[in-house]
C-alpha cells in the first residue's frame, strides 16, 4: 500500500509543480483533475498520475504538518485539550495524558503546538 507525502489540498493542478509533488484533489476539482475529488495527483515531471485512495490509506500532509487517513474521505486527528479543572486533580494522571498527547504529536498524528 502506498503512503506518500502530499503538499496539501488543491482544486486544480499548480502552475509549476516539481517532479514528485503530490496533492490531494479537493472539491470542486478542475482542469486535468476534474471529476477526481479525493484522488492523489502526483507530478512526474511530464504528466499527472491520479491515484484513487483506498480505505485506510495514509499520507503525511506537509501543509498541515500531520498525518491524514482516507476513511470514506480524508480525515485528520485533532489535538485534544490538556486536562484542566475538576474537583479531584490527579497530577500523575494528567502528566501521563499530556505525555501521550505529546508522543502522538511527535508521530504527526496530532498537530504539534
Amino acid at each position: 500500500m502506498l503512503h506518500p507525502v502530499v503538499e496539501g489540498d488543491a482544486t486544480a493542478p499548480p502552475a509549476a509543480p516539481s517532479p514528485g509533488d503530490c496533492w490531494i484533489v479537493a472539491s470542486p476539482a478542475s482542469g486535468a483533475w476534474e471529476g477526481r475529488e479525493d484522488f492523489l495527483a502526483s507530478w512526474d515531471g511530464t504528466q499527472w498520475t491520479l491515484c484513487q485512495p483506498c480505505e485506510g490509506m495514509q499520507v503525511f500532509d506537509r501543509s498541515k504538518g500531520k498525518r491524514r487517513a482516507y476513511l470514506s474521505g480524508w480525515r485528520q486527528a485533532v489535538r485534544p485539550a490538556l486536562p484542566a479543572g475538576g474537583s479531584n486533580v490527579d497530577v500523575e494522571a494528567r502528566a501521563s495524558i499530556e505525555a501521550i498527547i505529546d508522543i502522538l504529536a511527535t508521530l504527526a498524528i496530532f498537530p504539534s503546538n
